[in-house]
């Protein structure tokens, strides 16, 4: 039996991490060698750890598999049908710096929404 890329064994499990981003949830070692792989072409995640801590996050609530996002109605309603299939979080802790987040809405056109939930409690700041 092979073993999926994206099997986490239990003892893995703490140094699980979520994108800000899209929510994606991969080990640190992943992130730290390949990067996120729907954000990595503007958060440049791969060997930077300082960006890995500061845009992906420990704290997130349940988990969410997608073989085929494009074709999921689940991953419409979160947000996610353009994005590779993978286990995603259904709420992200944190907020991306203000530096990223303004490279996000001035260079690469993409509007951030915080995956806190913080974009349903509060008007735009």
């Amino acid at each position: 039996m092979s073993t999926s890329p994206n099997f986490v064994a239990p003892s893995h499990q703490r140094y699980l991490r979520a994108c800000m981003v899209c929510s994606i949830v991969m080990t640190y070692a992943r992130f730290r060698d390949e990067g996120c792989p729907n954000c990595e072409e503007f958060l440049h995640l791969a060997h930077n750890q300082d960006t890995i801590e500061s845009c992906t996050s420990q704290v997130f609530e349940g988990l969410l598999t997608l073989a085929d996002p494009s074709k999921s109605w689940v991953a419409k309603w979160q947000r996610l049908e353009t994005y590779v299939g993978g286990v995603y979080a259904l709420k992200v802790s944190g907020q991306l710096p203000d530096e990223i987040r303004a490279t996000l809405e001035e260079e690469y056109r993409i509007q951030y929404i915080p995956r806190d939930g913080s974009a349903n409690e509060e008007g735009e700041s």
